[in-house]
């Protein structure tokens, strides 16, 4: 086991760098039982994975635990259709042996390098109109609970809570292994659509938005144009065929990154070029570093039916936003039943802002994006940043109630306690 914080060397922060985290240490334990002995040591004790949220989620004051050393597992169930995991590793090193086996999970967020338990505790997603949140593949947790003993959650055995206990802040417990649904292996292309009206894009939204498996815009809604990220799978699901719908202009004859100016080194194959799931739904190759985390990212998912409103009221915001954002993207997530996914409920369209790394700058846009999208019924992605009040945030919830008192049931010690949660749903 590594040990390392304050003490021991320099401040731990998150990755984009703008989280200095309040723990006295930071603990790599090599196996689970290290890991049960700290948490049932421990007055405080939360998990951080790969530092991809942009606030406080993953903070507290006692100590921070990281998963990274304990042994992968990636145990494949193919008759239960289902792929047990360690909870600290990548997706990128989930899905090549996922994929060896015959195997693929329904949907990957944009970057591959996030941990899987990190993904699933905050609400993470991909795009498409049939897929829903990579939480909402989850069909069992194991998780070491305030006493240090090992407990398993799954949605047969506690149908009634498990909803509760997936995307859950880290509150409940330390997740150590995820068991997720799987399908068989599939194929991707992936074709770019430039030059696209910001008004086409609303007034068409569900036709293009429906075209293929996967779909997401880029803008930067000063321009009025976005350039549309086109993701088919060579073989619709139980040999379903898309209706015809749209097709966009000539697809872009060489590859784009996200980010206009930025060359496409790191970004997955586009062209047309059919290649596995796994190296087609995420937009960032898992041998590549995208970035240097020198960003900001906020993010608010709404009512699927808002989309062409929420559209028209960021274009009204374009001269405020672009001088502060790099990029922003928009894609749809389908509605689960997870009591705290920001999908929850309904299908959603996701607006996603990748700013300049300057909070004060950037801060006050983030409030103002909020101000006009809140009316339309937005929720802030739980890893991202937002300038909602804590206590708003809870109410955006129905199950808000029944989280707080499956907390307080799992966590009386409230060893798993921080002020992020304690904040938004009044725990404190």
């Amino acid at each position: 086991m590594t040990v390392s914080g304050p003490a021991s060397g320099p401040p731990v922060r998150n990755w984009a760098g703008n989280t200095e985290f309040s723990a006295h240490r930071v603990q790599r334990p090599e196996s689970v039982e290290e890991l049960q002995h700290i948490v049932g040591a421990a007055h405080r004790v939360r998990a951080l994975g790969t530092g991809h949220s942009f606030n406080r989620v993953a903070d507290t004051r006692g100590d921070l635990v990281r998963l990274d050393c304990l042994p992968p597992v990636v145990d494949v169930d193919p008759e239960g259709s289902t792929v047990t995991v360690g909870a600290g590793m990548p997706y990128s090193e989930v899905t090549a042996v996922l994929h060896a086996s015959g195997h693929a999970l329904a949907n990957l967020a944009s970057l591959p390098h996030i941990s899987v338990a990190g993904c699933c505790a905050t609400g993470t997603h991909g795009s498409g109109d049939s897929e829903r949140c990579l939480a909402a593949a989850v069909t069992e947790i194991e998780l070491i609970g305030a006493d240090g003993e090992l407990s398993r959650l799954s949605r047969r055995s506690d149908p009634e809570r498990f909803p509760g206990s997936v995307v859950a802040l880290g509150a409940l417990g330390i997740v150590t292994r995820l068991t997720l649904r799987v399908e068989p292996a599939f194929e991707v292309t992936q074709h770019i659509y430039t030059g696209v009206r910001l008004t086409e894009l609303a007034a068409r939204f569900d036709e293009i938005y429906g075209c293929a498996y996967s779909v997401s815009a880029f803008t930067d809604y000063r321009s009025g144009e976005a350039r549309v990220w086109v993701k088919r799978r060579t073989t619709e699901r139980d040999g379903r065929v898309r209706p015809p719908g749209w097709t966009g202009e000539t697809p872009a004859d060489e590859a784009h990154h996200p980010i206009p100016g930025i060359p496409a080194t790191h970004c997955t194959q586009q062209l047309g070029v059919p290649g596995p799931w796994f190296e087609r739904l995420p937009h960032f190759r898992p041998e590549f570093t995208p970035s240097s985390g020198d960003e900001l990212q906020s993010e608010v998912l709404l009512p699927r039916a808002a989309a062409p409103e929420a559209l028209e009221a960021l274009r009204s915001l374009g001269e405020r936003v672009a001088p502060v954002l790099r990029i922003s993207e928009v894609r749809t997530v389908a509605a689960d039943d997870l009591w705290l996914s920001p999908a929850s409920g309904r299908d959603c369209v996701a607006f996603h802002f990748t700013w300049v790394k300057d909070p004060g700058a950037v801060l006050p846009v983030v409030a103002a994006v909020e101000e006009k999208l809140l009316p339309l019924g937005a929720r802030p992605h739980w890893g991202k940043l937002t300038a909602m009040e804590p206590e708003r945030i809870a109410s955006l919830y129905e199950r808000a109630a029944d989280f707080r008192q499956l907390v307080r049931e799992r966590d009386p010690r409230r060893v798993f306690a921080n002020d992020f949660v304690d904040e938004v749903f009044g725990l404190g």
